[in-house]
């Protein structure tokens, strides 16, 4: 299957700190890929650099077969990286109908916008204030704002945050189905069960290198791949208290 993602030698150093360090890693088209790691690893960094947000300080990277940061390769990229954000004082819909109003090769507004709001389950408070939304429905309306391209690739950076049980269910079943139809989904998580649940493959980055990947099943009984999430899956918590 085609590369959607293609990493080699990347690294990224930020005035003496190495965020990345050589990551090589492939994407395959069609799946939903879990890109898993501590706070810190290097996963927000990478997609920073896809993205053409910021510039690696050595390697290469392809999207869409396209070397990083041409134009071409992010035609049909959906993204949501870190919080989104949004104009606090009005509502969701109007928030997406500017964002389809202005984005290059964006759809019209109207349909689009009333199908990217009903696929991230916010129909029912799209005419609401985005100042009156809780965290779990901005995230729900970044996704929604992805969704507008109506993308093959689909890049989300710790998107289940400030969501509840409830809306995590949903949005798992959110992603099998984008993945059902073509898109292919890149997860970043610091969470095992996240990805375990909805990803087809996984790979593991800790201090910027990608020291594991591989189908789900097979990395869940890894002893060692097990004790390096929990370690830094406990770290997370305490730091959180």
């Amino acid at each position: 299957m085609a590369a959607v993602i293609e990493c080699r030698g990347l690294t990224k150093r930020y005035r003496g700190t190495t965020a990345l360090a050589g990551l090589d890693l492939t994407v395959e088209a069609g799946q939903v890929f879990g890109f898993l790691g501590a706070n810190g690893a290097g996963k927000t960094t990478t997609m920073r650099i896809l993205l053409g947000l910021v510039a690696p300080s050595s390697g290469r990277a392809w999207l869409n077969g396209k070397p990083v940061p041409d134009p071409a390769g992010l035609a049909r990229v959906g993204a949501m990286i870190e919080e989104p954000a949004f104009y606090p004082w009005l509502t969701g819909r109007r928030n997406l109908d500017l964002l389809a109003l202005s984005g290059a090769g964006l759809p019209g507004r109207g349909g689009e916008v009333a199908a990217a709001l009903g696929r991230a389950g916010l129909t029912g408070v799209a005419d609401r204030k985005v100042k009156g939304y809780s965290q779990g429905m901005r995230q729900r309306l970044g996704l929604a704002a992805a969704l507008l391209r109506r993308p093959e690739l689909l890049l989300l950076d710790e998107p289940a945050n400030g969501m509840d049980p409830a809306g995590i269910r949903e949005f798992r079943t959110l992603l099998r189905s984008l993945a059902h139809d073509g898109t292919t989904v890149f997860l970043s998580s610091h969470l095992l069960a996240e990805v375990g649940q909805v990803c087809d493959q996984v790979a593991v980055i800790h201090a910027g290198r990608l020291v594991e990947q591989g189908p789900v099943s097979q990395l869940a009984t890894e002893e060692a791949f097990l004790q390096l999430t929990e370690t830094w899956e406990t770290s997370d918590a305490t730091a959180r208290r």
